[in-house]
């Protein structure tokens, strides 16, 4: 069973978000995991990219969903991240774009192009819309994708509010 969770995120300005997101998966109060693609060493040898993308590639075929950590250089960043991203939306990968900013739908100025009009969850950075999303996207994207739905999703503030947000 795919129960994994698979962040994707700027592994240069974004790691302390990733940090406090495996920070919260080893805190009792949060029953989600985030598996770690990071803990390689990334080189620009093409015969190590593609090592590692076939690496990466068995963990997101392991994943249930996708939480994409959107910080400010997010959207410039095409050999991993918009790989990622690519087989994500390939192989029907529910996405959570996860905003550091604290905007709470798509945010235009650093949303990557790729995922722009996808069908994807906009939440802000904080622990408990980020399991609200974990616990409810996945079925939702199924249901929407089913449906043939496009298009950029949110939740609304009422979904805030019940978590005093």
């Amino acid at each position: 069973m795919k129960d994994k969770i698979y962040a994707v995120f700027d592994g240069d300005s974004d790691i302390h978000y990733f940090h406090l997101m495996k920070a919260w998966t080893n805190n009792e109060n949060f029953d989600f995991e985030i598996k770690d693609a990071h803990d390689l060493n990334y080189a620009k040898d093409t015969s190590l990219e593609e090592s590692i993308k076939a690496q990466l590639r068995k963990r997101l075929e392991n994943s249930k969903a996708i939480i994409l950590i959107v910080g400010e250089k997010t959207k410039y960043l095409y050999k991993f991240v918009r790989w990622e991203l690519e087989f994500a939306l390939k192989n029907d990968l529910p996405i959570i774009a996860v905003n550091v900013n604290g905007i709470r739908n798509r945010d235009i100025d650093r949303c990557p192009a790729i995922i722009r009009d996808e069908l994807v969850v906009h939440v802000s950075f904080n622990h408990k819309i980020i399991k609200y999303a974990l616990d409810n996207w996945p079925a939702s994207y199924k249901r929407l994708k089913n449906s043939n739905e496009t298009g950029a999703r949110y939740y609304p503030d009422e979904i805030y509010k019940k978590y005093g947000l």
